[in-house]
C-alpha cells in the first residue's frame, strides 16, 4: 500500500477517502469479523522469494460473520458468490490456503475445528477436530515442508499434517493462557512465532520432532497483550499494541506508553478508541498502525520504528462508511486511481454488519454510497450479538 506523506496532521492535504459503495452482509445485529483476499500463482521471476510469487485474485475475497459462516464476495464489483456454512460457534480466523490450493479457504473456530473449503462449491472437503474441549484462536499453514499446520488452542500450539490432517505435536509448556495469534516466518518457513494473552512472544524451530524443549529458541515478554504480529521487510520486526520487537534476537525496537492518545493527538478528530491492524510496505519501508473510533472512522498512522519510535500524524482518513467498530480492513492496491485496481483503496468491515468500499477523493464515483438488498442473504434464524471487543 502507498499512501501520500503529508507534512502536518491537521493539513488540508490529508488523503482521504470516498465510499464507493456499502454491502449490508445480513439483517439483525450480525457483524463482520474479518476480511482476507484471495492470491493466485505468480510465476514471473522464478528468483523472487516465495511471499512474492503470489498476487491478488481481484475476483475473490472472503468475509467471516458473527453467524459462524463465510460469505465470498468479488472485491472489485461487490457481487456475493455463496456462503460456506458448518461451524458451530464463533469463526476466529480464516484465509486462503497458499498458491498449490488457491481455491481452498481455510477456518478455525471455537467449535474446535479447523476446517477447509472449496470455494468454487462452498462445500467443505477437509476438517481437522482438536478436540471438543478446546477452542481454535488461530492457526497458519507452512513450515518447512509447506504441510505443517499450526494452531493455538487455548495455551497450547498444536500440530498436523496437513496432507493426512493426523496431530504429529503439542507445546504445552511455552504459554499459560490463550495463544491467539500463530505464524510461520515469511521466507523462513520452519520458524514459528507464537503470541498469548500472557504477554509473551515465542519463536520456536519446527524442523525435525517438535518439542517445547528443544524447540524453543527464544522467549520475549512484550509487557502488553500483543495484538497484532506485522512482519517487516528482512528484519521482520514482530508488532504488539504498544511495542516493536525484532523476534531474531527478542531486542525491543521501540515503546508507546500509550499509543491510542498518542494516535489521538495526530489528528482533529475524535479519539482513537482501538486499533484494527498494521501495515507495511516494502518497497517505502513504512509501517502504519490502523486506528478507529467508536464511532466508524479510521485512520493510517505512520510509525517510526528506527531510532525514537513515534506515530506521526494521520495519512489517510476514511470516514461516513461505517456506524460502529471496524473490524477489518483489506487494503486492494496503490492509492491512485490509475492503478490496476481502479482506483479501489480498500474495503472495510464493522460490527455495523457493512462491508465499505473506499475510493480515492479524485474518483468521480466516490460520492456515492448505496446498500443493494441483491447482495444480502437472510439467515435462516437471527442469532444472539456476542459482542467481542476489538484489540
Amino acid at each position: 500500500m502507498d499512501v501520500e506523506e503529508q507534512p502536518s496532521p491537521n493539513s488540508t492535504n490529508v488523503k482521504r477517502f470516498g465510499l464507493k459503495n456499502s454491502i449490508q452482509t445480513n439483517f439483525g445485529d450480525d457483524y463482520v469479523f474479518q476480511i482476507v483476499p484471495k492470491y493466485v500463482p505468480s510465476f514471473s521471476s522464478p528468483f523472487k522469494l516465495v511471499e512474492f510469487m503470489l498476487k491478488l485474485d481481484r475476483n475473490a475475497m472472503a468475509v467471516s460473520l458473527s453467524t459462524s459462516a463465510v460469505k465470498l464476495y468479488s472485491p472489485m464489483a461487490g457481487q456475493y458468490f455463496g456462503e460456506c456454512k458448518g461451524h458451530t460457534a464463533t469463526i476466529n480466523q480464516i484465509l486462503f490456503s497458499g498458491p498449490s490450493h488457491h481455491q481452498v479457504l481455510c477456518s478455525c473456530s471455537s467449535d474446535g475445528t479447523i476446517r477447509a473449503w472449496d470455494t468454487r462449491t462452498f462445500q467443505q472437503v477437509s476438517c481437522i477436530n482438536a478436540g471438543s474441549s478446546q477452542e481454535v484462536f488461530s492457526f497458519c499453514l507452512g513450515g518447512t515442508s509447506g504441510n505443517l499446520v499450526a494452531a493455538g488452542c487455548k495455551s497450547q500450539i498444536l500440530f498436523w499434517d496437513w496432507r493426512n490432517m493426523k496431530q504429529i505435536a503439542c507445546l504445552e509448556d511455552s504459554h499459560v493462557d490463550d495463544v491467539t495469534q500463530v505464524h510461520f516466518v515469511p521466507n523462513e518457513q520452519g520458524k514459528l512465532i507464537s503470541a498469548s494473552v500472557d504477554g509473551l512472544i515465542c519463536t520456536f524451530d519446527t524442523s525435525g520432532d517438535i518439542n517445547d524443549d528443544d524447540h524453543l529458541e527464544s522467549l520475549t515478554h512484550a509487557l502488553f497483550l500483543p495484538a497484532m504480529v506485522v512482519f517487516c521487510t528482512f528484519n521482520f520486526v514482530a508488532v504488539t499494541e504498544e511495542s516493536i520487537w525484532n523476534w531474531k534476537d527478542g531486542r525491543n525496537e521501540g515503546n508507546f506508553s500509550d499509543a491510542r492518545t498518542l494516535a489521538s493527538e495526530s489528528w482533529n478528530l475524535d479519539h482513537v478508541d482501538y486499533f484494527i491492524d498494521c501495515h507495511y510496505n516494502r518497497e517505502s519501508e513504512k509501517l502504519w498502525v490502523i486506528g478507529g473510533t467508536n464511532a466508524g472512522t479510521m485512520g493510517y498512522f505512520p510509525v517510526n520504528y528506527k531510532g525514537v519510535a513515534t506515530i506521526g500524524g494521520a495519512e489517510a482518513i476514511l470516514e461516513g462508511g461505517h456506524t460502529g467498530v471496524i473490524r477489518s480492513v483489506l487494503p486492494m492496491s496503490k492509492i491512485h486511481s490509475n492503478s490496476p485496481s481502479q482506483g479501489i483503496f480498500g474495503w472495510t468491515g464493522g460490527e455495523d454488519g457493512r462491508l465499505c468500499c473506499w475510493l480515492s477523493d479524485d474518483s468521480s464515483e466516490s460520492n456515492r454510497s448505496w446498500i443493494s438488498s441483491t447482495l444480502i442473504m437472510r439467515p435462516e434464524k437471527t442469532r444472539k450479538k456476542n459482542r467481542h471487543q476489538p484489540y
